[in-house]
């Protein structure tokens, strides 16, 4: 028999309806009863990729993997984990912290461990930080002013803050994200984006955590146009706190496999900082340390922002190396989110004038 007759019969026995996909049971058998040119912990970590799988199949997702595991079939990989590989370079000793704060199962950690590849860089939380840096070193040389810059009469005539008189300018909706109240409140956003934005976005990618970020910081705005219908709002708090509402809902949700140390620590921690910002943020918005014209930035992005985080967020987190359109909480999320939009765009048509809300001047 030739080798093209001998590969047809393979084709016929393995998948006979040329799907192009093969059943687990079938590619555990296979693995257990061939010796193949790979090592056991190697083959074990095969097996779970295929088990992973919801539908029962070896899916194309991930069949980049396989083929390195093939290609490189000497290469062993720690039986108990990646903290036990030695002799790692500074970068690849980060890239696994990265994979041990961010992903809770083994399998997905020594995965992300091999196939990760320095290029593209995480460059939209790094981008979205240095953007907000500069804005507010303009305006802080502007106004000369580097705390409680809202006080300033001049601040809120920035085209990019939002105010409930401009919301003809839809662009405010989001450019908001580029503005801060102060040196404090941009310090806390910046540390909290680049400590969890970035190896958010180095293990989910670009897209997926800018999409995140963005619905954060768009419901940010959008619900304080419906539940603090004077106030204004500054700063990235809404896309600031999904990010990190999805991480720490997703940590609960897999506290058992998560091995980063100190985790009930750290969130304790986080939970505190956070708490302490929308506190902060209250107070400025209802007892104001000083005379103000018109009403402070609101703390509604904030929780906005948490709601979105461990809702879509953490649909995003769990569905790593997924396609999110296979995953049917991914639509029921987005229809929701979809409707929501709806409603505050009729809102902010229709309800001001309706309700006849007396919305301060625009300045």
């Amino acid at each position: 028999m030739d080798r093209s007759s001998l590969l047809q019969l393979i084709q016929e026995q393995l998948d006979p309806e040329n799907t192009g996909f093969i059943g687990a049971d079938t590619f555990t058998g296979l693995v257990h009863s061939h010796e193949l040119p790979l090592d056991p912990a190697k083959l074990d970590m095969l097996v779970a990729l295929a088990q992973s799988n919801e539908r029962g199949q070896i899916s194309s997702k991930r069949s980049s993997s396989f083929k390195r595991a093939i290609a490189n079939g000497q290469r062993a990989l720690p039986q108990d984990g990646l903290l036990d590989e030695p002799g790692l370079g500074v970068y690849k000793r980060f890239v696994r912290y990265v994979a041990y704060e961010i992903l809770p199962r083994e399998v997905d950690r020594h995965w992300y461990f091999y196939r990760h590849r320095s290029c593209p860089p995480p460059v939209f939380m790094a981008s979205v930080t240095l953007a907000q840096i500069i804005v507010f070193l303009c305006y802080g040389a502007r106004l000369n002013k580097w705390v409680l810059q809202t006080y300033h009469p001049e601040y809120m005539k920035s085209p990019l803050v939002y105010h409930p008189g401009h919301r003809a300018r839809a662009w405010r909706f989001l450019t908001y994200m580029f503005m801060h109240v102060g040196l404090e409140q941009l310090g806390f956003n910046a540390l909290l984006q680049l400590m969890i934005g970035v190896p958010l976005e180095m293990v989910h990618g670009l897209l997926r955590i800018s999409l995140l970020y963005l619905a954060g910081v768009l419901a940010g705005s959008l619900t304080v146009s419906i539940t603090d219908m004077r106030a204004p709002v500054v700063g990235g708090s809404g896309g600031v706190y999904a990010l990190c509402s999805a991480h720490l809902a997703n940590v609960v949700m897999n506290w058992a496999g998560m091995r980063c140390p100190y985790k009930l620590l750290r969130m304790v921690l986080a939970l505190v900082c956070m708490s302490s910002e929308v506190g902060r943020a209250v107070w400025l918005r209802f007892s104001p340390p000083l005379p103000a014209s018109g009403p402070q930035p609101s703390f509604m992005a904030h929780l906005a922002g948490a709601v979105v985080g461990v809702s879509m967020g953490l649909t995003i987190l769990r569905s790593y190396e997924e396609r999110l359109r296979d995953q049917c909480g991914w639509w029921v999320v987005l229809l929701a989110y979809g409707t929501f939009l709806l409603f505050a765009i009729f809102w902010n048509i229709f309800a001001y004038d309706l309700l006849g809300a007396h919305i301060p001047p625009p300045p």
